[in-house]
């Protein structure tokens, strides 16, 4: 029998999730089929009851639907508690929704990947939106030595300080509160969509440091191409888009796919796409 998954999105066309999927089950021999649903941006509950009716037995969600999935869920894991977001469901045996929450492991896993240190390292996180939240408390497990966040809006910064600041030394605020070098510096914003740049020193980085966007792309994004002639090793997001979906997968199977031969060939399909 064929366990129906899929990802839910508006728009969802650009998914790269199905092809990520189709690649783990082949990779694992697992019986499933992954399509992407196109939701109604205020129906989101109704296109999860109508998946489940007709045998869905899990989703991906993406935007921006990870707040409605967070909603609906009878049960939610920890880390979804803290990240106030869902975008991995699973139906249970009794029928009731299961949410968790996979970004935030899936950066860590990819900063993993690439042998990015992270323990006792000074780390800046851009932008205060749900793609932030959702990364925090992996990040602070890692233990750097000082995590700040910062975002145009000051309040939402110190909000998620107050949030997560039991988990580790955080801080946040304004632009303004960015002082000194740091070793890591994570564009969590969308600017990098309409090609804005976050205001950010020029001194940066330290010696080694890495800067990594949350998004991706066939060319490297505008916050890449700011940092790396400030002396930044570069990182974009595709590698966190497999690993989250892999830990979604292994939520769903109880199989850890591998990542490796998927990342590549989904970097290749970026670079020949039209």
């Amino acid at each position: 029998m064929t366990d129906r998954y899929c990802v839910f999105g508006n728009p969802i066309n650009h998914s790269k999730s199905p092809l990520i999927h189709e690649e783990f089950a082949q990779q694992t021999q697992q019986p499933i089929t992954y399509t992407a649903e196109l939701a109604p941006v205020d129906g989101f509950a109704q296109a999860w009851q109508h998946f489940v009716a007709i045998g869905g037995r899990g989703a991906n969600v993406t935007v921006p639907f990870k707040g409605d999935a967070f909603a609906l869920c009878d049960t939610l894991s920890h880390r979804a508690k803290r990240a106030q977001a869902v975008n991995t469901l699973i139906v249970g045996g009794n029928g009731r929704t299961y949410g968790d929450t996979t970004d935030g492991v899936g950066l860590v896993r990819d900063l993993g990947y690439h042998r990015v240190p992270i323990k006792d390292k000074r780390v800046l996180v851009v932008g205060a939106g749900g793609a932030v939240r959702g990364v925090l408390e992996p990040l602070l497990v890692e233990q750097p030595r000082e995590l700040v966040v910062v975002n145009r809006t000051a309040d939402k910064a110190a909000q998620l300080v107050r949030d997560f600041a039991d988990l580790g030394n955080l801080k946040g605020g304004g632009f303004d509160a960015v002082e000194g070098q740091f070793d890591l510096v994570i564009n969590g914003t969308s600017a990098s969509l309409s090609g804005d740049l976050p205001p950010l020193p020029d001194k940066l980085f330290t010696q080694h440091a890495w800067a990594y966007d949350m998004m991706y792309g066939a060319e490297p994004t505008v916050f890449l191409q700011w940092a790396g002639p400030r002396g930044a090793k570069l990182l974009d997001g595709l590698g966190m888009l497999v690993e989250q979906a892999a830990e979604s997968f292994f939520l769903w199977r109880n199989v850890r796919p591998e990542t490796a031969a998927v990342r590549s060939q989904l970097r290749q399909s970026l670079n020949f796409s039209d």
